[in-house]
Order: structure tokens, then sequence, then C-alpha cells
């Protein structure tokens, strides 16, 4: 059953939040948080993403991103089985001190939620939110970028380098994005 989020027009820009099960804190690894950069990048290159901000937490993910040929939904599905997949690689072959408890948390969603995959990294959905005028959008882009400080990470959003807050202040961020121009919107 919908829960009333849908991605209603493929190519405008929406705010959407991807969320790790159980709200396990696998960002808190550098390793897991380049994964999902290295994964926006591909999109962005290959599928036709359009990242206009961005943050990863420890257990989420807050973006504003747009679809340049009209599959944004397929993309962040894809995007999401993408990194689900090399998640679980990496968490067998690289040093993991979790690597069990990890491992069966993730077996377990999977069970729980009758998915066909042995292991879901991902909760369902992404709560979509199309972004129709630019004051809901920069208050979300606002949203995005405060996100480190509320959860008290760091003191200025600028700081954060997981996060497109510097790409906005003309420094470079961990990822390409394309800035939005308030004047311009």
């Amino acid at each position: 059953m919908k829960d009333g989020y849908i991605i209603r027009d493929p190519y405008a820009k929406h705010f959407v939040t991807l969320s790790v099960v159980y709200w396990i804190d696998i960002f808190s690894r550098q390793l897991y948080r380049d994964i999902v950069i290295d994964s926006f990048k591909y999109c962005q290159e290959h599928m036709g993403l359009t990242i206009n901000g961005y943050v990863i937490m420890s257990n989420h993910i807050h973006a504003i991103l747009q679809s340049q040929n009209g599959k944004l939904s397929q993309t962040i599905t894809s995007f999401k089985k993408f990194t689900g997949t090399k998640f679980i690689q990496s968490i067998l072959d690289c040093p993991e001190s979790r690597r069990v408890w990890l491992l069966n948390q993730f077996a377990h969603a999977s069970i729980v939620h009758n998915r066909n995959s042995s292991h879901q990294i991902w909760v369902n959905g992404n709560r979509p939110m199309s972004l129709t005028t630019g004051t809901f959008f920069w208050q979300k882009l606002n949203y995005i970028h405060n996100n480190p400080v509320r959860a008290g990470i760091v003191d200025n959003p600028e700081d954060y380098i997981y996060s497109s807050a510097r790409n906005y202040l003309g420094r470079e961020g961990k990822l390409k994005i394309e800035l939005v121009d308030w004047v311009k919107w």
C-alpha cells in the first residue's frame, strides 16, 4: 500500500530520505559513505541524475534529486540495490568489527519484510516530496545542510564534508552537484 509519498512528476526536483533498516549506523564508517558518493557519481554520469543537495548522516541520507530522463524512481531503486550489494560485499571483504551483527540485522530485515534478497539494507520507500516552489526548495536544502549541526557533529554546516553545504559556499565537496541560484529559482 502506498503511503502518499510517490513520485508523480519524474522530472521534478524531489527531496528524498533514504534510511537504513533499524536505523543502523552503517555510515559511521568512511568506507560506506564513500560507496554512497561513488554510487551517486555513477548515477550522475550514466543515469541522468542531478543532485542539488545532499547529506550523508550515520544512518540515513537526505538529498534533493532530479532526473534528466524521467526515470527518478528507477534510478533511486538502482542506487539502493547497488549500494546494498556493495555494503554486504564490503562487510564480508573488509575488516569490520560489527560483521556478524550487521549481517544478522540485514538478514533479519530481509525476512521480516519478505524481500527476495538475503539482506535488506535500506528501508522500503524514500518519502519523496516534490519541490514545487523556491521557498520549499530552500527550506529543504537548509534542513539538509543543518542536519549535522542539529546532530552535534559540527558547529557549521560547511564543516561537514559529506554534505553539499560546502559546494554552496564555493568550496570543494566530496560530490559535484548542480547548484541552484536563489535569484534564478
